[in-house]
């Protein structure tokens, strides 16, 4: 496609861009489901196209075209400069970009087993099989089993000089099953209650899950949920597990800390941030032991890749060092509000999406110790596990999360379960109370494939690393902030 793109671009310079990028993409994905032991989907598809944004007198065009050839990527380039000079007439906040070096690099996700060489039966099987066998199972009313897997091959080039291609695979999957007594029902999932956990790896992800040997315990905990006691209410010290406390960073960090919301481009769907820019460098978000960071280049993360879609180097950048806010998710056009040049955090969903800013991996930095050694440490508490539920408001500020399980912990020690339990409070005021992080033994990244945001939505994979951690005296049970 370099060819193309090379003309495409420079028929975008001689008629007055100020600057053009083309992204083409060709997307592979398979999904297999199983539900009670009979395979309910399984579906493969292929998606190609190009994406044009062009630059012209301080405002941006885009156009895409699923047909690529010389011809329509041109009518294509045309309407992007088109509706950037309709914009340039009328708009006041010119859009300047910040610097980057214009790369020439190719990449691809490093993996041992393509998921795509494995056959299908091989993945109908273990599905079918984790179903089958739980619904067999006294007390369990439904099964629910899961694989997903993507290849984005990518190719960017831009007016700049930049030429980057990348190839990008990810793997995923997990399953949920359903006890219940006539009376009430409860859900148990394995590894995470976000239809499973994401990697960028190959199917050794799958395999290194183990769906089959963990299977057992998932049951028993479903089933003792059924006669569980419900969560007491008040305050306590709990301790949030690592696909929780996944989704508290996601939530309450990833998306207050991208710039793009905090200047209001997200006002008019998902909401602004609480983290205004009178807050970077000062801003108490927690306690000393909280230190948070972004970086695509985590090995395996879901949101890992090399350069974003503006061709910028993906790169490290601390949100938060010893409980202070310290740093945005930014772009080449939102960085400079700040004094800063781009982070590498744009990307669009596939070659049809207009690049916007998007976390990639968000990370909480391991403390020390281990699970077992922060429970021991906990006199009276709870051990919060899985996500099941969350709210939280447009500033990413007042929240309630809820998680499919809980167990009392008592004198160190744990105790009996707790089923419907749930959380609640303030961002600031939650994250100032963590006064401990498990160590590296416990923590892992958690992956996801569907976090939303933009207009029209736009769907990501994103990835957060993350063990264990305690927070002290937070409201749990049915309450109101």
């Amino acid at each position: 496609m370099k060819g193309l793109f090379v003309s495409v671009l420079a028929r975008l310079k001689r008629l007055g861009a100020d600057y053009a990028d083309i992204r083409h993409e060709r997307i592979t994905t398979e999904s297999l489901l199983s539900l009670d032991g009979e395979v309910e989907g399984f579906s493969t598809d292929t998606s190609a196209g190009v994406g044009i944004r062009v630059l012209y007198k301080g405002a941006w065009g885009f156009a895409a075209t699923n047909a690529v050839n010389e011809a329509l990527a041109m009518k294509a380039a045309e309407e992007a400069l088109a509706i950037a000079k309709t914009f340039s007439s009328v708009n006041t906040d010119k859009v300047r970009l910040s610097e980057t070096e214009p790369f020439v690099e190719c990449y691809s996700t490093p993996y041992k087993i393509d998921p795509f060489n494995v056959p299908p039966e091989k993945k109908i099987s273990l599905i079918a099989g984790v179903t089958g066998a739980a619904l067999k199972e006294k007390g369990i009313s439904s099964a629910e089993a899961f694989l997903e897997f993507s290849k984005a091959e990518k190719e960017f080039c831009s007016t700049e000089g930049a030429i980057i291609a990348q190839t990008i695979l990810t793997s995923g999957g997990g399953y949920h099953v359903i006890a219940g007594d006539g009376n009430d029902a409860q859900v148990r999932s394995y590894p995470d209650g976000h239809h499973g956990l994401f990697a960028t790896r190959g199917y050794e992800l799958i395999d290194e899950l183990d769906f089959m040997g963990n299977l057992p315990r998932v049951l028993d905990e479903a089933r003792s949920l059924v006669s569980a006691r419900e969560c007491p209410s008040g305050a306590r010290d709990i301790i949030i597990d690592g696909p929780q406390l996944a989704l508290q960073i996601h939530e309450s960090c990833g998306h207050p800390a991208e710039l793009d919301r905090v200047l209001g481009a997200e006002l008019g769907f998902a909401g602004g941030s609480f983290l205004t820019i009178d807050k970077l460098g000062s801003f108490k978000y927690g306690s000393p032991v909280v230190n948070i960071y972004a970086d695509p280049n985590e090995p395996g993360g879901a949101g890992s890749y090399r350069y974003d879609d503006e061709g910028v180097r993906a790169q490290r950048v601390d949100l938060v060092r010893g409980g202070v806010f310290t740093g945005y998710l930014t772009s080449r056009e939102t960085a400079p509000s700040i004094g800063g040049s781009s982070n590498g955090s744009m990307r669009g969903e596939g070659w049809g999406g207009l690049p916007i800013i998007r976390m990639s991996n968000i990370c909480i930095e391991p403390g020390n110790g281990t699970l077992v050694d922060l429970i021991a440490d906990t006199r009276d508490g709870l051990l919060m596990s899985v996500n099941r539920s969350w709210s939280i408001d447009d500033k990413r500020l007042n929240f309630q999360f809820g998680t499919e399980m809980a167990w009392e912990i008592r004198n160190g020690k744990l105790g009996q379960p707790f089923r419907n339990p749930v959380y609640y409070g303030t961002t600031p005021a939650f994250w100032a109370s963590c006064d401990a992080v498990c160590g590296k033994d416990d923590w892992r990244i958690w992956g996801l494939n569907s976090c939303a945001k933009g207009e029209p939505m736009q769907v990501s994979h994103v990835g957060h690393g993350a063990s264990p951690a305690r927070f002290r005296s937070v409201q749990v049970g049915v309450g109101k902030i």
